[in-house]
Protein backbone atom coordinates (compact mmCIF):
# COMPACT_ATOMS: atom_id res chain seq x y z
CA UNK A 1 0.00 0.00 0.00
CA UNK A 2 1.04 3.58 -0.75
CA UNK A 3 -0.66 6.91 0.20
CA UNK A 4 -3.50 4.79 1.54
CA UNK A 5 -4.07 3.00 -1.99
CA UNK A 6 -3.31 -0.64 -2.85
CA UNK A 7 -0.38 -1.05 -5.54
CA UNK A 8 -1.19 -3.60 -8.18
CA UNK A 9 1.55 -4.58 -10.17
CA UNK A 10 0.83 -5.68 -13.91
CA UNK A 11 3.03 -7.31 -16.00
CA UNK A 12 2.34 -7.18 -19.93
CA UNK A 13 3.77 -6.85 -23.20
CA UNK A 14 1.29 -4.94 -24.83
CA UNK A 15 1.38 -1.27 -24.22
CA UNK A 16 -2.54 -0.97 -25.36
CA UNK A 17 -3.22 -3.22 -22.57
CA UNK A 18 -1.32 -1.59 -20.29
CA UNK A 19 -2.63 1.70 -20.80
CA UNK A 20 -6.49 0.62 -20.53
CA UNK A 21 -5.93 -1.16 -17.48
CA UNK A 22 -4.24 2.01 -15.90
CA UNK A 23 -7.33 3.85 -16.41
CA UNK A 24 -9.80 1.40 -14.94
CA UNK A 25 -7.46 1.20 -11.74
CA UNK A 26 -6.64 4.41 -11.04
CA UNK A 27 -10.22 5.67 -11.89
CA UNK A 28 -11.55 3.04 -8.92
CA UNK A 29 -8.63 4.47 -6.61
CA UNK A 30 -5.59 1.90 -7.05
CA UNK A 31 -2.30 2.41 -8.31
CA UNK A 32 -0.62 0.63 -11.01
CA UNK A 33 2.97 -0.74 -11.41
CA UNK A 34 3.66 -1.98 -14.87
CA UNK A 35 6.17 -4.24 -16.83
CA UNK A 36 6.59 -4.86 -20.03
CA UNK A 37 8.51 -8.47 -19.87
CA UNK A 38 8.62 -10.98 -16.82
CA UNK A 39 12.59 -9.97 -16.12
CA UNK A 40 11.21 -5.81 -15.70
CA UNK A 41 8.38 -7.50 -13.49
CA UNK A 42 11.00 -8.97 -11.35
CA UNK A 43 12.87 -5.87 -11.05
CA UNK A 44 9.25 -3.45 -10.41
CA UNK A 45 8.04 -6.24 -8.00
CA UNK A 46 11.28 -5.62 -5.60
CA UNK A 47 11.22 -1.83 -6.00
CA UNK A 48 7.27 -1.62 -5.12
CA UNK A 49 6.32 -4.70 -3.37
CA UNK A 50 2.65 -4.86 -4.96
CA UNK A 51 -0.45 -5.98 -3.20
CA UNK A 52 -1.19 -7.76 -6.02
CA UNK A 53 -0.03 -9.04 -9.53
CA UNK A 54 -1.54 -9.39 -12.57
CA UNK A 55 0.60 -10.95 -15.14
CA UNK A 56 0.40 -11.77 -18.59
CA UNK A 57 0.50 -15.78 -19.64
CA UNK A 58 1.97 -15.23 -23.07
CA UNK A 59 4.62 -12.47 -23.93
CA UNK A 60 8.22 -12.74 -25.38
CA UNK A 61 7.81 -16.19 -24.32
CA UNK A 62 5.23 -18.66 -24.80
CA UNK A 63 5.51 -19.42 -20.74
CA UNK A 64 6.82 -16.06 -19.37
CA UNK A 65 3.82 -15.57 -17.31
CA UNK A 66 4.35 -18.86 -15.61
CA UNK A 67 8.05 -18.69 -15.26
CA UNK A 68 7.57 -15.45 -13.50
CA UNK A 69 4.69 -16.46 -11.25
CA UNK A 70 8.00 -19.53 -9.83
CA UNK A 71 10.39 -16.71 -9.90
CA UNK A 72 8.25 -14.92 -7.54
CA UNK A 73 7.81 -17.44 -5.30
CA UNK A 74 11.27 -18.05 -4.66
CA UNK A 75 11.61 -14.61 -4.03
CA UNK A 76 9.66 -15.18 -1.39
CA UNK A 77 6.22 -13.69 -2.74
CA UNK A 78 3.28 -12.81 -0.53
CA UNK A 79 0.79 -10.98 -2.67
CA UNK A 80 -1.95 -12.60 -4.84
CA UNK A 81 -1.25 -13.06 -8.10
CA UNK A 82 -4.12 -13.59 -11.14
CA UNK A 83 -3.06 -14.30 -14.77
CA UNK A 84 -4.06 -13.06 -17.53
CA UNK A 85 -4.74 -15.22 -20.80
CA UNK A 86 -6.67 -15.01 -24.03
CA UNK A 87 -7.47 -18.92 -23.34
CA UNK A 88 -8.31 -17.52 -19.53
CA UNK A 89 -11.46 -19.81 -19.46
CA UNK A 90 -10.11 -22.46 -21.33
CA UNK A 91 -7.07 -22.35 -19.03
CA UNK A 92 -8.83 -22.39 -15.76
CA UNK A 93 -10.66 -25.65 -16.74
CA UNK A 94 -7.79 -27.30 -17.61
CA UNK A 95 -5.15 -26.57 -14.87
CA UNK A 96 -5.63 -25.84 -11.36
CA UNK A 97 -5.02 -22.05 -10.78
CA UNK A 98 -3.40 -23.19 -7.30
CA UNK A 99 -0.93 -25.78 -8.85
CA UNK A 100 1.07 -23.29 -10.51
CA UNK A 101 0.64 -20.51 -7.86
CA UNK A 102 -2.07 -18.27 -8.97
CA UNK A 103 -4.56 -17.09 -7.09
CA UNK A 104 -6.63 -17.24 -10.08
CA UNK A 105 -7.06 -16.56 -13.53
CA UNK A 106 -8.82 -13.61 -16.00
CA UNK A 107 -9.82 -13.78 -19.29
CA UNK A 108 -8.37 -11.49 -21.83
CA UNK A 109 -9.88 -8.73 -22.46
CA UNK A 110 -10.54 -8.11 -19.09
CA UNK A 111 -13.81 -7.31 -18.07
CA UNK A 112 -13.73 -4.16 -15.51
CA UNK A 113 -16.34 -4.69 -13.35
CA UNK A 114 -14.82 -8.09 -12.47
CA UNK A 115 -11.92 -6.95 -12.06
CA UNK A 116 -12.27 -4.27 -9.84
CA UNK A 117 -15.18 -6.59 -7.86
CA UNK A 118 -11.79 -9.20 -7.11
CA UNK A 119 -9.65 -6.72 -6.53
CA UNK A 120 -12.14 -5.49 -3.54
CA UNK A 121 -13.05 -8.91 -2.51
CA UNK A 122 -9.20 -9.80 -2.03
CA UNK A 123 -7.50 -7.25 -0.85
CA UNK A 124 -9.44 -6.31 2.32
Amino acid sequence: MRDGKYVILYIEDDPDYRDSLRLVLEANGYLMEEAASAEDGLNVFKECQPDLIIVDLMMEEVDAGTSFVKELKMLGNTAPVYMLSSVGDNLSQTINAADLGLTGVFQKPIDADSLIFVLKTVLK
